[in-house]
């Protein structure tokens, strides 16, 4: 399992690196002042780093649970990334919403491109993130007694 500083490593590089494509990009794609794609960038990132670490400690707990170890197969990435991304959804569509003055519909249209991107990036970040910083082997938690 990973450590909680490989954690804040992970979630920090993710966001980072994930903010220096979205921001320029995003204002281009929707004709927004850069200014506003920065701000939803930055408040995105945010909940988005927070929500990386909560989600992947609760999942890897899970998997140790399910099946006694955090190995993730390719079925396990992708339902890894799926299940994270529609948590981000349920969290980000009201403030993106009321911060650009738009419907929630419009909100939820605009978010579902930039979750495309996501689902490309968070997938592809992950297997390099893994190679670079593979898992170091410890010892299973301790079931809690009835």
């Amino acid at each position: 399992m990973r450590t909680f500083r490989d954690r804040v490593r992970h979630a920090v590089m993710f966001e980072l690196i994930g903010l220096a494509i979205f921001t320029p990009g995003a204002a281009i794609l929707f004709d927004q002042p850069i200014g506003h794609m920065g701000v939803i960038g930055v408040v995105s990132a945010t909940a988005a780093t927070l929500w990386n670490f909560v989600f992947n400690l609760g999942f890897d707990r899970a998997m140790l649970r399910i099946r006694g170890s955090v190995h993730k197969t390719m079925r396990i990435r992708i339902a890894h990334t799926a299940l994270f991304e529609a948590g981000l959804i349920v969290i980000l569509i009201p403030f993106i919403a009321w911060y650009l003055g738009i419907s929630l519909m419009t909100a939820l249209l605009l978010d579902i491109a930039v979750v495309a991107f996501y689902l490309v990036y968070a997938f592809t970040f992950n297997i390099f993130y893994d190679w670079a910083f593979p898992i170091q082997a410890s010892p299973p938690l301790p079931h809690a007694s009835a």
